[in-house]
């Protein structure tokens, strides 16, 4: 089958339901202004349910300056760039930073709702590495509040066919017309994709003027996570397969606290920033402080500092967590703010207002990715990219808390700007060849693809995680490339499926996060390398 939308989406987070309604609401005015019918024109295709991509597993919040009072647009850009070590593009900052008021309010039209006093105001919180309180949150779920709110206000507009569960198999580029294409290729073009429908397992052809990427992040290529099992890369992977062009991917963000709790790896329950920001305070299960040790700001230094201190005092000590002490706060007050944590932990038998709570640092942000312009541009002509998948410049070597869903918006803001201003200079490109599986079978084989995945995951963790090395780097680097020939000959065999195409993804993904870490010969930012140490403590 062939399908034709004039904007196809691939991925349905906070960055491609933001950018489809600002283009259903521009569409809405063009036909209101010709007396013509609304009709689908834009599809956001997704790999699960519409409900179940990462924002919903955001808990700590959204930051934009609103408190004038004591806050501005230049501390905020200060922040993001020491978070980011001086690597972020500060014009990029200054774009997300800047415009992030509006993109609040219009959040506020569509439906979210954050939390606010008695007396109107936003009730903001504050998360490291912030030098006021500017996060807007909805309690401890505010990801699944923008979620809702968004999915609300796209499944009701009639300019957004929805295809949930339809994995985006590869982008469509001058290559599947049989010309080739390499990096030095100027002038790629997207002209759709190859999208896989649950239904009939076959792979069908979607043409498209215009093509936004907003896959989300790579948490599931490591072993323990916050994300979802459906964060394996595709985006990055699929771009950079095309030839486009990827940045910073050695630049892999790992909470310092999700919920230690046996069996709970993919995704591990997260324990917001926002609890630090509240007085949580980080110790050994012995009751020790340790934070003072590493950096000024204690518990409140950013993520990467955390993260390896928490890292640090495991190895140390021969531990497999640490603890977050809140104990000490008024414990209705707790329950109030965190009302799912306090839930969560209950559950398997810990009272937050009485015990520690056990964490352990996770992957969780990828700050590299598809490498975009201020308008969400990629390398590849007419295709965009947003949200944890793009590379933005915004984050640099460290994203800073709660940055990353105003990002999303913001980007959706100028990319849908620059989309619908060229959107008319494109026609559909009707030459291109259906998907072809001759001669391929079906997989029968799937606990080769199962093992696969256990050997990249634990690959990654031990040899690419929060600590690194030359001589684990270079291991990794063999490992990896010896499953991708595995991979691609087993997939040149079977019919395409799902797993076997987020196992090709997370391959990939790993292969670039190893690639970009070898390529840089210094400790910056999120990588860390014990052959090229600076920071004070280590010396």
């Amino acid at each position: 089958m062939t399908y034709k939308y004039d904007f196809l989406i691939i991925g349905a987070g906070v960055a491609g339901m933001s950018y489809a309604l600002k283009i259903a609401k521009a569409l809405k005015a063009e036909d209101q202004a010709k007396g013509a019918k609304p009709q689908p024109r834009i599809c956001l295709a997704c790999k699960t349910a519409l409900d179940e991509a990462n924002t919903s597993f955001a808990q700590g919040g959204i930051a934009s300056v609103t408190n004038l009072q004591v806050d501005n647009f230049d501390k905020h850009i200060e922040d993001t760039m020491i978070a980011g070590d001086y690597i972020s593009d500060r014009k990029a900052v200054e774009q997300v930073v800047r415009m992030a008021p509006e993109q609040i309010k219009e959040l506020v039209q569509w439906g979210v709702n954050f939390d606010k006093k008695e007396n109107g105001e936003f009730d903001l919180h504050r998360e490291g590495g912030h030098s006021e309180f500017r996060i807007l949150h909805h309690a401890d779920d505010t990801g699944a509040e923008i979620q809702r709110g968004l999915m609300e206000a796209v499944k009701n507009n009639p300019y957004i066919e929805i295809k949930e569960n339809h994995f985006a198999v590869e982008i469509i580029t001058q290559h599947h017309l049989g010309i080739e294409v390499t990096r030095r290729t100027p002038d790629i073009e997207c002209y759709g994709a190859y999208v896989l429908n649950p239904a009939t397992q076959k792979v069908d052809t979607y043409l498209s003027k215009v093509t936004l990427i907003c896959t989300g992040g790579v948490g599931a290529v490591y072993m323990t996570t916050s994300n979802p099992v459906i964060a394996t890369g595709d985006g990055i992977a699929m771009v950079y397969r095309a030839k486009g062009t990827v940045a910073d991917m050695e630049f892999v963000q790992f909470h310092p606290t999700v919920l230690h709790h046996a069996g709970e790896t993919h995704p591990a329950f997260l324990i917001t920033e926002a609890m630090r920001g509240y007085g949580g305070i980080l110790r050994l299960p012995n009751g020790e402080s340790f934070m003072e040790k590493y950096d000024e700001r204690l518990s409140l230094a950013p993520r990467d500092i955390v993260a390896r201190a928490i890292d640090k005092e495991m190895k140390k000590h021969g531990l497999d967590h640490v603890c977050l002490d809140v104990t000490h706060k008024d414990p209705e007050e707790t329950r109030h703010h965190f009302p799912n944590i306090y839930q969560k932990c209950l559950s398997i038998g810990i009272d937050i207002t009485k015990e520690y709570i056990p964490v352990r640092p996770a992957a969780h942000y990828m700050c590299g990715g598809i490498k975009v312009d201020l308008n969400g541009c990629s390398s590849i002509h007419r295709l965009y990219a947003l949200g944890e998948c793009s590379c933005t410049g915004l984050h640099g070597g460290n994203r800073l808390a709660s940055n990353s869903l105003i990002e999303a918006v913001v980007y959706a803001e100028t990319a849908a700007r620059h989309s619908l201003q060229h959107v008319n200079e494109y026609d559909f490109n009707t030459n291109i060849p259906a998907w072809n599986d001759e001669g391929t079978m079906t997989n029968e084989e799937k606990v080769l693809i199962t093992q696969s995945v256990r050997e990249v995951n634990e690959i990654m963790s031990n040899y690419v995680g929060i600590v690194r090395s030359d001589l684990r780097l270079k291991r990794a680097w063999d490992r990896l490339d010896l499953i991708y020939e595995e991979t691609e000959a087993l997939f040149k065999r079977v019919k395409a499926s799902r797993d076997i195409c987020e196992l090709r993804n997370i391959i990939n993904t790993g292969y670039l996060i190893t690639r970009w870490a070898i390529e840089r010969k210094e400790c910056r930012g999120l990588h860390f390398t014990t052959d090229y140490p600076v920071h004070a403590y280590d010396k």
